[in-house]
Order: C-alpha cells, then structure tokens, then sequence
C-alpha cells in the first residue's frame, strides 16, 4: 500500500471521527449509484473533507471482489475478448518477475516501479491497451492514448489473439524497461 494512503488511514480517526472500518460499515447500509453522491454525503452530512470522503469512499468498493471476480466482471458479455486479454496477461508477465498486476472495476494495471501498461474492454468488440512510451513518436497503429489520458502516452487496439504480435511485444518491453 502506498506510504501516503496508508498514512491517510492512520490519521483518519483523529481527523475524522472515526476509522476506515467504521465509515465503510456507514457506507454499507447506503445504496448510492455513483461514487460522487457516496462522497457529497460523507461530506455534507458527516462534515469529512473531499480527501478523505473520496477515500473512503474509494476503499469501500469492491471490498469483497477478488481479482478474478473484477477481471471476471469486465469480460461479461464480452468472452470472446478474454483470450486477447490472457494473451496480454501471458506476454506481460514474461517481461520480468518485478510486474504487479492490478485488476480494478474496469481495468487492469501492469506495474513495475510505475505503470507502464493498461488494459481495459473498450467496447464489445475490442480491447484497449495504453502503454507509456514517452517520447514515442506516433503511428497508425500506435495511436495517441485517447480514453486514457496521461495514465498512459499511447494505445493500442486489440481485436484477436493475433494482434500480440513482435511488434506489440517490442512496445511492452519498451514501456516495460522505462518503468524501472
């Protein structure tokens, strides 16, 4: 866990009256439909600054899913892109044994000492993989990041299995070997 979050946690009786375990057992019996309304409330009704009300908020999801039940969750509806997604996976992890891989609501990170690679089902037909290659010129192929902001420089579109290809594989070690 990153020192400045788990700092925050430690602070969070004192600064807000009570710990992360008693404002997620709050949050539990609240049925909100997105996380700004779960962060208003703590916020207007239990006086909690945006910081802390967005963390706990942040923390209080997905508490129970594991990473195969997020990862599970994305493909649904989607199976035929899974294979893609493995195949990622697979390549990825062959790059080194310092890769932690972190499966969220709606993405997966590939981290070494930094992110350095995302993949996400951007529609039911294709995959989205965000690389930081910065400094990387452009190509047809290797498109300015788009949905992904400055989380990654540059994306790639996934289809098939087939598009893990050499060229593919060069870019992740590339972006891979710059995250050290």
């Amino acid at each position: 866990m990153d020192p400045a979050l788990r700092s925050m946690i430690a602070n969070m009786p004192e600064k807000t009256g009570k710990s992360l375990e008693a404002w997620k057992k709050l949050l539990q019996g609240k049925s909100f439909t997105k996380h700004s309304e779960a962060v208003n409330f703590l916020k207007k009704e239990h006086g909690v600054t945006h910081g802390f009300a967005n963390t706990i908020v942040h923390l209080s999801k997905d508490q129970d899913a594991s990473a195969d039940d997020l990862v599970n969750a994305q493909y649904n509806g989607k199976e035929h892109l899974f294979p893609v997604y493995e195949k990622v996976k697979a390549t990825v992890e062959k790059l080194g044994t310092d890769i932690t891989i972190t499966p969220k609501k709606t993405s997966v990170s590939f981290i070494r000492k930094k992110q350095f690679a995302l993949i996400t089902p951007a529609t039911k037909s294709r995959l989205d993989l965000g690389l930081k290659l910065v400094g990387k010129p452009l190509t047809t192929r290797l498109e300015n990041s788009g949905p992904f902001g400055s989380m990654c420089t540059h994306r790639v579109r996934l289809e098939k299995p087939e598009d893990i290809d050499k060229e593919l594989i060069s870019w992740l070690r590339e972006a891979y070997e710059k995250a050290n």
